[in-house]
C-alpha cells in the first residue's frame, strides 16, 4: 500500500456535496472519472487493487445494485460492530484502523470518498496526500458540506493540475488535483452539520 491516501470529492461553489444523502446533480462524466480514478491500478496484474474508504451514510447512499463498488476493496467506517455488510466488504471503527487493516492486504492506492465527517478527519491526517476535486460551477440547495473553505486552501494546498471546463446537463465543471502541504497548520472552524458520524 502506498504511504499516503488520497481524497476524492465533488462539490459546488458553496462547498455543498449532497442533499438528503444523495448528489444534487447528475454528471455522468464525473461518475466515469471517479470510477477510472479509484479502480485503475498499474499493479492489477500482480493481484493488487485500490481501496475506497467511506462512512456508513455514504455507503448507504450508493444504489444497492452498485454496491460494493466493483474492482475495489470497499471499507466502511462505523463503530457499530453489529452493522451488517455484504461478504467481502471491510469494516473499521476509525480511519487509522482502516489504514492498518488495508496495509495488510494486496492494496495499491487508498481513496477516502466521504462523507463530510470522514473528509474532515482525512484532511487533517498526517498521511493525507492528494485531493481530487470535481468543481461544479453552480450552487445547489445542499445540507452537507465539504469541511474546507476557499480561504483554508491558501497556504495548505498547491494546485497541481486543472482540466478544461466541461459542460453536461447545463452545468459547467472541471477536475482539479491539489497537493496537501501543511497539515499541521490546518484548523477547521466549520459549523455546518456533519453528513455522518463514524460511531453511527
Amino acid at each position: 500500500m502506498r504511504e499516503k491516501f488520497d481524497i476524492v470529492v465533488a462539490c459546488d461553489q458553496g462547498r455543498g456535496i449532497g442533499r438528503d444523502n444523495t448528489l444534487p446533480w447528475r454528471i455522468s462524466t464525473d461518475l466515469k472519472y471517479f470510477k477510472e480514478l479509484t479502480s485503475t491500478s498499474p499493479y492489477a496484474a500482480e493481484g493488487r487493487k485500490n481501496a475506497v474508504i467511506m462512512g456508513r451514510k455514504t455507503w448507504e447512499s450508493i444504489p444497492s445494485g452498485f454496491r460494493p463498488l466493483k474492482d475495489r476493496y470497499n471499507l466502511v467506517l462505523t463503530r457499530n460492530p453489529q452493522y451488517a455488510l455484504p461478504q467481502g466488504v471491510l469494516k473499521a471503527p476509525s480511519l487509522d484502523e482502516a489504514l492498518k487493516l488495508l496495509a495488510r492486504g494486496p492494496v495499491d492506492r487508498v481513496f477516502v470518498i466521504g462523507g463530510a465527517e470522514i473528509y474532515r478527519q482525512a484532511l487533517i491526517h498526517e498521511k493525507c496526500g492528494l485531493l481530487y476535486l470535481t468543481e461544479v460551477r453552480a450552487r445547489f440547495d445542499c445540507d452537507t458540506f465539504f469541511p474546507l473553505n476557499a480561504e483554508q486552501f491558501k497556504g495548505f494546498y498547491r494546485l497541481l493540475s486543472c482540466s478544461e471546463v466541461m459542460q453536461e446537463n447545463g452545468l459547467d465543471f472541471c477536475f482539479k488535483v491539489y497537493e496537501f502541504n501543511y497539515p499541521e497548520f490546518l484548523v477547521f472552524e466549520s459549523t455546518e452539520p456533519a453528513e455522518e458520524v463514524p460511531n453511527s
